[in-house]
């Protein structure tokens, strides 16, 4: 007798629904009934609005759209918002930057080594400094200068038609150091997520880090978040600090927070792409 199972497929479930009795047990229902093996799940109800989050793992030998009418009826009926994709699936990524190399590097190398589930298309960058690093790791760059409203309005709508043009899944603000304009977060809300360094207490403006050295600040670190018309408030993805004492100054500060701006904005990087963070009003669930 021929096997007519197509091959085993290693599945990630993502799910978000109104928290009621029963989510879990049907789901595993049918995923059981679909033939189907979970080897991983995780689940969440937020008491603050009401709703259920849930992260399944699944091998199963059955195609997506087989799957995927399998777990339509419990959908349905629980009016889920639901997601099916292959672990390891690597994401389609476009990456923003300006001049500041450290976070797009350890994307690019992360991305070269395996380490990182994404596939980037292209650099778009406002200026042309981080040209070579992009034709280092053999990875197309685009340079558009933005210096008037004008231009700044061509460069997002370029934004947006990259994103079209090879069906972007994430916007990665790589240190990019233009606010986006509120029409466009609109556009990318969900699935743009930016870097910014983090100090207590907070310095604006130029030289962040000599001011800080100036004030004799202990902590510092990053937060990546994602993207909101509301400037660096949108909700977190991670964050990361580090001691440091009076004897390092603004250089050393500067090496320590860049190394804290690039393992954070990986690692939200890796956890959008593992299908891994959740929206929950304006904080994010993160079933690590």
């Amino acid at each position: 007798m021929t096997d007519e199972r197509d091959p085993e497929t290693h599945w990630t479930l993502t799910l978000v629904c109104e928290d009621r009795p029963g989510i879990v047990h049907a789901i595993s229902g049918a995923v059981v009934d679909a033939g189907g093996n979970i080897t991983e799940s995780q689940q969440f109800s937020s008491h603050d609005t009401g709703t259920f989050f849930m992260r399944l793992q699944v091998v199963a030998g059955i195609g997506r759209e087989a799957f995927e009418a399998a777990l339509a009826p419990v959908a349905e009926r629980y009016g889920m918002d639901w997601k099916l994709d292959v672990v390891g699936r690597p994401l389609r990524t476009l990456v923003l930057a300006s001049k500041a190399a450290h976070c797009v590097n350890d994307l690019l190398f992360r991305q070269r080594a395996g380490q990182l589930p994404v596939e980037i298309p292209l650099i778009l960058a406002n200026h042309p400094d981080l040209a070579g690093l992009a034709a280092f790791y053999g990875v197309p760059f685009e340079h558009r200068a933005v210096v008037d409203a004008d231009s700044k309005t061509a460069f997002e709508r370029r934004i947006l038609d990259l994103v079209d043009e090879h069906d972007v899944e994430l916007v990665v603000l790589a240190r990019y150091m233009q606010i986006l304009s509120p029409e466009l977060c609109d556009a990318l809300g969900g699935r743009a997520i930016n870097i910014h360094h983090s100090f207590l207490p907070g310095f604006k403006g130029a030289n962040p880090y000599r001011q800080a050295h100036a004030r004799g600040v202990k902590l510092i670190g990053a937060t990546a978040h994602f993207v909101t018309s509301d400037l660096d408030e949108g909700p977190i993805i991670e964050q990361n600090v580090v001691r440091v004492d009076h004897t390092q100054g603004p250089a050393d500060l500067m090496a320590i927070g860049q190394d804290e701006e690039s393992r954070t904005l990986t690692q939200a990087v890796r956890w959008f792409a593992e299908d891994r963070v959740l929206l929950d009003g304006a904080r994010t669930i993160v079933f690590r």
